[in-house]
Formats: C-alpha cells, structure tokens, sequence
C-alpha cells in the first residue's frame, strides 16, 4: 500500500484534493445558504490540502523518488550517480549513505577496472602461450603469443570447446590430464612451420575455487625452442671437439709407438716425426681457436679500441696472405681507400680479413681470383670478400657460422681448418656490433659482406 501510494505522480494528488474539496462542498452546502462563504471555505481548504500535499510531496514522497532512481542507475552501474537531499532526518540520512556507497562502488569499479587492465597487460605481453579453460572444455581466452605461435584470431577459439579447435593430441592429452588428476600437468610439443619447427612445453595447472572444487584450467605454452638448438650445439660441441682432437692424439700415438721401436732408418724417423709435428700444431691451431672463442664469449672480454687507417692495417696482413695465394695458383687483388679512418680492435679486425681471405683461397680452384674491396659509406666502412671459388650450397648457408660445421669435411681438414674460423669471425664482427653476410652460389663464388662502424663504442 505504502509501495503505491508514494509511486503516484503529483497531478494525481492534486485531483484527489479537488475531488474530495467537491465532496465537502456539497455536503456543507445543506447547512450552509451563503454560496460566497462556502465558496471561500472550499478555495481555503483546497489551498490548505494544496500546501500540505506540496511539502509532504518535497519532503518524503521527492527525496524518495530521487533516491530510488539514484539506486536503480547504481545497479545499472552508474556509479556517478548522485542523490541530492537536503532534508533533514532519515530521509536525508538516507541519501548520505546512497552517495556514500556509489562513491565506494566507483572506487571499486575504478580499482577493478585498473587491475584487469594490468591482468590483461600481463597476459598480453608475458612470453609465453597462455589458454584458459572452464570446468566444461570451453575456451575463455588467448593471449598474444598463443596466437603467434597457432595462428589465427582470438574469434577462432574463445567460445569452442578446446579439442574443436586445438587438435594436436599433446595440447588434448595436457588438458584432459589435468581435469583427471587435478594437478600440474606436463607433455612437449613439436609444431611444424613451413620454414621450421617449434619445440613447445606444454604446462597445464588446475584453477580450484574457495571450496577446493575445479573450476577450469591454465595452459601455459612455452617455446624451447632456443634451449634446444643451445643443447643440441652443446652435443654437437663436445662430438666434435672429441672428434677432433681423437684423430691427430691417435696419430701422435701410434707414430711414438712406432718411432719407440728401434731399428728404423732415419728417413723413416723423421717420416714419422713431421707427421707427429703437423698433427701437434693441427691439435695447437684447435685449442688455440677454442680459446679465442671463450674469450671472446666471455662477459668480461672488452675490445682494445684504437683509432688506426684501415688500409696500413691490412696492408701488414697481405704479403703473407699473397704468398698463400700464390701458392694456390690464385689470383689475389684489393682496394682499399686511402686515409680510412676506422675506430676498433685493430688485431682482431685483421684476423676475420686473414680467416675469411685464407678460406676464400682455400675454396677458390687454381686461376681462380680473390678479391677484397672496402667502400667508405658514410658513417660506415663494409668490406666485401669475393671469390670465384666452388660455393656454397643454399642449404648449407644458414649453418656456415656454427661452431665445426664444414660444407666439405675432407678438403676442410686437408687444409687444416679447424672448422672455428667463421665462427670466430662472426663473434668479432658481432662484437664490434656490427653484421656479416653472406651470398653464395655453387661453382660460381661467395661473397662475405661486413658492416662495421667506423666508431664503434
């Protein structure tokens, strides 16, 4: 009753007090002849219901109104919503405490607002694939690395049930495991690409609520990929370092066993003793350029800076690289501008032009040509090292930097390549921040390309 009587609008009361003022009329105008009189009466008692009916209206039935409206935008989530009553008592009390719990809820939904920007903030931009899933299978959301990883738009796979859209049986058998034993489960992951393939560890972690029941499930997708090409190097590493030095420590060994039994000539002895030489400074050139390679990997290495002429720099390197050439029947040419100001490690600038020069003799067929050409751009210096040796096929090209890697082992070892040059050569230049690059062709050449500063800090 209370609900109805204060729902009504202001009209409607005024109505009811014309009406009833009319009732009284006619019930008065038995006792009373005078019409004058009675018509002032009536207009007085009308404008008395008039006056109360406005200040009950201002005071409760208003303030009310304005404090149920103010609620219903709160629930609506307006939380800027305002009650504005001045009257005093509880009705006024009332509107206090309205504003006072829109203030709180605005800060509330301010607070919730920045905490799920931050959590979004997070899970957009962590390194890692992240999926998460309800108690029923299905998918709520993806982040960014999920989908560079699968492809595809977020559209895709919020809202399907997660072995709809990810088909790979070790994301499926991950979910399921974690949903059946409810806890952290792990499986790996190999993802073909068109260029290469992914290496992934799947982790998938329950969610529980308050009462300890499953409500869904996290899965982290972390690519590992970068930690298996360094294990698989590691492997590689150790093999070939085993590798290497296993051949010329048998050769020492077995030429000492045989040198140890006496009764040979001397020309056989000193047979013998130069292979054991050429093996010991083979084992020397290996241990040296595995020495080079930790120094120059070492977090502590600094380069030994220099101002210097580039072209008095390579010029102390030619004659003995000329004489190599010369041996070769190759045809060794350069031109290097004068006054070429270069700020780096003079020292080990010559020796990626002695590595990569050396190797591009090694590789170049008799009457062949080498050339070194060095251009001055700008605020940059590239050196260009050109054969017209036998190449390098495509597939080799992205590995020809790898530590022991060798497009021809055979011819590699006979020139007593350690299978370190152009891995020691990329670590200088890399040093120096500058790049190497490198463009070949089988049986028409290879071109190394270097871009060094010519400050380099």
């Amino acid at each position: 009753m209370k609900k109805a009587l204060f729902n009504r609008s202001l009209i409607t009361y005024v109505t009811g007090s014309l009406l009833i003022t009319v009732i009284i009329g006619l019930v008065l105008s038995q006792f009373i002849e005078n019409n004058w009189i009675l018509l002032a009466m009536l207009l007085l008692q009308y404008i008395f219901f008039l006056l109360m009916l406005l200040y009950i209206f201002n005071k409760y039935i208003k303030p009310i109104d304005e404090a149920i409206h103010s609620v219903n935008q709160l629930l609506k989530g307006n939380y800027r919503s305002r009650v504005h009553i001045s009257s005093p008592g509880q009705i006024g009390e009332l509107g206090q405490q309205i504003n006072a719990l829109a203030r709180s809820l605005s800060e509330l939904s301010i607070q919730e607002q920045m905490h799920s920007e931050q959590l979004s903030t997070v899970i957009e931009n962590i390194d890692s694939g992240l999926v998460l899933v309800d108690d029923k299978g299905y998918i709520h959301l993806v982040n960014r690395k999920f989908l560079s990883i699968f492809g595809k738009q977020t559209k895709d796979y919020v809202g399907y049930i997660y072995y709809e859209v990810l088909r790979q049986k070790e994301i499926q058998e991950t979910v399921q495991d974690t949903f059946l034993y409810e806890k952290s489960m792990k499986h790996s992951l190999i993802k073909e690409n068109d260029t290469d393939q992914r290496h992934l560890e799947i982790v998938g972690a329950p969610i529980f609520n308050e009462r300890h029941l499953l409500k869904g499930a996290v899965i982290m997708f972390y690519d590992v990929t970068e930690f298996k090409k360094l294990e698989l190097m590691r492997k590689d590493f150790v093999a070939n370092v085993s590798h290497e030095l296993k051949t010329p420590i048998t050769a020492i060994k077995g030429f000492a066993e045989t040198l140890l039994d006496r009764g040979h000539e001397a020309d056989t002895s000193e047979y013998f003793l130069n292979i054991i030489y050429d093996e010991s400074v083979r084992i020397q050139a290996l241990v040296e350029d595995l020495l080079m390679l930790s120094t120059l990997e070492h977090e502590t290495f600094q380069l030994q800076l220099a101002t210097f002429h580039l072209k008095d720099a390579i010029d102390d390197i030619l004659p003995s690289i000329k004489d190599h050439a010369a041996k070769n029947k190759v045809s060794l040419h350069a031109d290097i501008p004068h006054n070429l100001l270069i700020t780096a490690d003079q020292e080990k600038i010559k020796q990626v032009i002695i590595n990569l020069l050396t190797n591009a003799i090694n590789y170049t067929p008799i009457d062949g040509e080498v050339n070194l050409t060095v251009e001055d751009k700008r605020e940059q210096v590239v050196i260009y090292i050109q054969d017209t040796g036998i190449g390098i096929s495509s597939e080799h090209l992205p590995r020809i930097f790898e530590r022991f890697y060798r497009v021809d082992k055979a011819r590699s070892r006979h020139t007593g390549g350690t299978g370190l040059g152009l891995a020691i050569v990329k670590h200088i230049v890399e040093t120096h921040k500058g790049t190497i690059d490198v463009d070949s062709k089988e049986n028409e050449g290879t071109t190394f390309s270097i871009y060094l500063s010519k400050h380099s800090q």
